[in-house]
């Protein structure tokens, strides 16, 4: 692997926070405006680099002439970014595979929806795939059948993903990550590994992997963890590093920045199940409108049989209860054939 000063990680995909910030609206922006222009958001790439938008049952203008579905907030995005990233860190866990695939998997997802918007591509098929290719990338190949089979999702999906994503990643593939590096300190600093591990997981979750190079994120964590339990003399450690690594910055500059680091960490929440699912009904609409007017038959439907059998304040309280998101995987099958695809 080629050093990371060097790398097109460090030159083309680590980013100043407004810029980051930018690149979310644009693709939130485009979602909004396909939503209102042919009525749903779902995206697919033509073979000549077209965009057509058949969600809304028309590739056309104006495709899909029902009531338009509310589109996601960038704030929402973000929860839904949040819950798959969580949940690649629990497949590639129940698959066993090592730290550094579950960490470039999530790497290639964070990448790709800083291109699309999840309004445009369904991110439960874009996590699946990404873990796919991480897999293949770091020579700890899962067979797209394998995978699965193992999450009970259709391996075609994985593979009819796989142009796209490796498109939406412009084919650069080689990431570092926070837990190479970490080893690369941990012979100054043993006694921090566990904790620092633990503290890594959680930074990943955050967009500290797209702001800052691994050598920092890695020194970050084993700062928190040591504030949370001291073992070393890591402010001296850390005041002779500049000048014993031959870094670009002065120890000022790297307080500065770990300081930034541990306050992304410090603030990050990770998203409740129920707001997610609230989320997700949105999004679901957004991507195919129809969904929205049939939902709205089926409860119209139900409310006048309810009332030929209840008392209203009984069909009040059934109206307005959900189905909570089922995140078993075993009762996948079914829940799709109810209400369309769920998340995993």
């Amino acid at each position: 692997m080629a050093d990371f000063t060097t790398s097109t990680h460090r030159k083309r995909w680590i980013l100043n926070p407004n810029d980051l910030t930018r690149r979310y609206q644009t693709a939130n922006q485009r979602a909004v405006d396909a939503l209102q222009k042919y009525g749903a958001t779902r995206v697919e790439v033509q073979s000549d680099g077209s965009l057509t938008y058949p969600g809304a049952g028309g590739d056309g203008e104006n495709g899909w002439k029902g009531s338009l579905p509310e589109h996601l907030s960038i704030e929402e995005e973000l929860l839904v970014r949040r819950f798959y990233e969580n949940k690649i860190q629990q497949v590639c866990a129940a698959f066993r595979l090592p730290n550094k695939i579950q960490a470039t998997a999530i790497m290639y997802f964070k990448r790709f929806y800083q291109q699309w918007s999840v309004m445009e591509h369904d991110p439960k098929n874009i996590m699946l795939t990404c873990i796919y290719l991480a897999c293949k990338v770091e020579e700890s190949h899962v067979s797209a059948e394998e995978l699965g089979k193992g999450i009970q999702q259709d391996p075609q999906v994985v593979l009819k993903n796989e142009m796209i994503v490796l498109q939406g990643l412009e084919f650069e593939l080689i990431v570092y990550t926070p837990y190479r590096s970490m080893e690369g300190f941990i012979y100054d600093l043993e006694g921090l590994r566990t904790a620092a591990g633990f503290i890594v997981d959680k930074m990943m979750l955050t967009d500290a992997p797209l702001l800052y190079p691994p050598g920092q994120l890695a020194l970050a964590a084993l700062r928190i963890a040591n504030q949370e339990e001291p073992k070393v003399d890591l402010d001296g450690y850390l005041q002779d590093l500049p000048e014993h690594k031959r870094l670009q910055h002065s120890c000022v500059e790297l307080m500065a920045k770990l300081d930034a680091i541990q306050l992304l960490v410090k603030e990050s929440k990770q998203p409740l199940e129920a707001e997610v699912r609230h989320i997700d009904r949105k999004l679901k609409y957004c991507r195919n409108p129809s969904l929205q007017d049939e939902a709205k038959g089926k409860r119209e439907r139900k409310t006048k049989k309810g009332d030929r059998k209840r008392p209203p304040s009984d069909v009040a309280m059934a109206n307005g209860v959900h189905e909570p998101l089922d995140l078993n995987v075993a009762h996948s099958a079914k829940r799709r054939q109810s209400e369309g695809d769920v998340m995993i």
